[in-house]
């Protein structure tokens, strides 16, 4: 049985505004699930109806077996890390961390053995005597984080906890979040419009869209396997090329002069798209500089070029469709020349252009 169970859960606000639509999702115990999609997709409100925050208009919501959707936030055994730290100013590190357990009226040589221990987790050990002020902002959020997982609890949930970072802290509190998960083992939900701390940290992401779930899997089912374009676009940095176009006896016509032969194993499968619109789709890093066999071959004009060390964005023209390549620094091609690349055919993803949905 399933540690966390949502089935077909909805919210719809009092003004008929229906903010998630039939959210499906079971979780074993332990595991790390990333809700991930852009502003306004519903993750947030999701996170808040597991924690008892919101309401949960429709569906049922469970906790390891028991329906768990009148029941208050204490009686979840949910902890939240926000995105806001919500430290209490006057209050010194270590009373920070203590506070849950304080409440609880915890004995006082018990509050000092888990606060120590918590703090040696997180690298805090040393600063339990100052106040939040004189913290940087990752150790604030590593304090929020220590309030939270200090009451063991069964479930935590964390709302877009590195937003308020720089780049350079983001990156340090991924690999810091993930190492707690594994010392703690509790179950976690994360929630991030950032699909880079989504593939870094996840057992499984959950994608969202306009309130639908758009695809659940591992960061590599979703990275090598979207499910549709939106997935397919959402997840990988530079985002996958997209070119629309139609299929036309065994080509695929993609506007101006750009015509693409369908590898011959694909044609009998097409046959039933002849005329209709597909989407033909490459990951930047999926080309091979040259013409090659076994592979669609493009002619391509160079439009601007970045360098970013251990490799080159390269913005090219093919025609009236525009396309980015990821390739090594050392075979960056010059400004303005042209050139020729190939997508090896298993590296070609198409989906159906009315449904977006990716074609097997």
């Amino acid at each position: 049985m399933a540690y966390l169970k949502l089935q077909n859960i909805n919210k719809i606000y009092p003004n008929g505004f229906h903010a998630v639509h039939d959210f499906n999702l079971e979780m074993e115990k332990g595991e790390f699930i990333v809700f991930v999609g852009p502003s306004g997709c519903g993750k947030s409100t999701t996170l808040r109806m597991i924690a008892g925050l919101e309401d949960i208009s429709n569906g049922d919501f469970l906790i390891d077996g028991k329906r768990a959707n009148e029941m208050g936030p204490r009686e979840r055994g949910i902890a939240m890390v926000f995105q806001s730290y919500a430290l209490y100013p006057q209050m010194t590190v270590y009373d920070n961390i203590a506070f849950g357990l304080t409440l609880q009226g915890a004995d006082e040589e018990y509050i000092e053995e888990r606060v120590k221990n918590t703090a040696r987790i997180l690298g805090l050990t040393d600063y339990l005597d100052r106040l939040p002020r004189a913290l940087s902002g990752g150790q604030r959020q590593r304090v929020a984080i220590g309030r939270a997982i200090i009451r063991k609890v069964g479930i935590f949930l964390m709302d877009e906890p590195l937003s308020n970072l720089d780049a350079k802290q983001r990156v340090t509190m991924r690999s810091e979040i993930t190492q707690i998960h594994r010392e703690t083992g509790t179950t976690t939900i994360y929630v991030t419009h950032d699909q880079t701390e989504a593939m870094t940290m996840a057992d499984r992401i959950v994608v969202m869209k306009d309130g639908y779930v758009q695809q659940v899997g591992t960061p590599y089912d979703l990275y090598f396997n979207p499910a549709n374009v939106f997935v397919a676009g959402f997840i990988g940095e530079p985002p996958m090329n997209f070119t629309r176009g139609k299929v036309k006896e065994g080509c695929i016509a993609m506007g101006g002069e750009l015509m693409l032969n369908l590898q011959p194993k694909l044609q009998d499968k097409l046959s039933s798209y002849e005329g209709k619109e597909i989407v033909f789709a490459y990951r930047p890093e999926a080309i091979v500089l040259g013409k090659q066999e076994n592979a669609y071959n493009i002619d391509a004009k160079v439009e601007l070029t970045e360098m970013l060390g251990d490799n080159t964005n390269v913005y090219v023209k093919i025609g009236e469709e525009q396309a980015i390549l990821k390739v090594d620094p050392h075979d960056t091609p010059e400004m303005d020349s042209m050139f020729s690349y190939s997508i090896p055919y298993d590296n070609v993803y198409l989906f159906d252009g009315k449904t977006e949905l990716v074609i097997k």
